[in-house]
């Protein structure tokens, strides 16, 4: 099963993060996608049907995946399922599972090296910022960890700016709390 070394935390300087990881990136360019994730209950993990709203050519994907809910580098394990027919799919989830919630955001995309940097202005959030080290064949954790750990650094993020947790989760906490997503 694939895996990667994920940071995830809450941006003050979005611009200085996407101008720095496009300096550090070797393509020096930027996807932007427009992402609606749907969160399902499931038994283990997290399970969402990605959706690219801005992007008819792209394909829909099933995404399982474990992570766990610390601040830092974690370990994340997934599944990627590619759906031609997402909104019937959605329709089969929904009645067999539940939904959990959406999550949309407008995601800036780099490649720095073996990682994906994302900058994510989520709906009702705010900015964010995902490391995701793509583990290769034969590497340690400790080896993504240390990558991630200096990529975060480079890019000026302090610890006091990480999250534990998923965007659904947040979400959940927001609306439970009184506020909107």
């Amino acid at each position: 099963m694939p895996s990667n070394i994920e940071i995830k935390a809450r941006l003050t300087d979005p611009e200085f993060v996407k101008r720095t990881s496009l300096e550090l990136s070797e393509s020096k360019t930027a996807d932007i996608l427009e992402q609606e994730d749907t969160f399902f209950n499931c038994q283990q993990g997290r399970l969402k049907l990605r959706v690219f709203k801005n992007q008819s050519d792209r394909v829909a994907k099933l995404i399982s995946y474990e992570r766990p809910d610390t601040t830092g580098p974690k370990h994340s394990l997934f599944s990627i399922t590619p759906i031609h027919e997402p909104e019937a799919l959605k329709v089969t989830l929904t009645q067999a599972l539940g939904v959990i919630g959406v999550v949309k955001k407008t995601r800036t995309l780099v490649h720095v090296g073996q990682t994906r940097v994302h900058i994510d202005d989520v709906y009702g959030l705010g900015q964010f910022m995902e490391l995701e080290v793509m583990m290769r064949p034969g590497q340690n954790h400790e080896e993504g960890a240390k990558i991630a750990k200096d990529l975060k650094k480079k890019l000026g993020i302090k610890e006091t700016d990480l999250i534990d947790c998923a965007y659904m989760d947040l979400i959940l906490e927001q609306t439970q709390n009184g506020g909107t997503s």
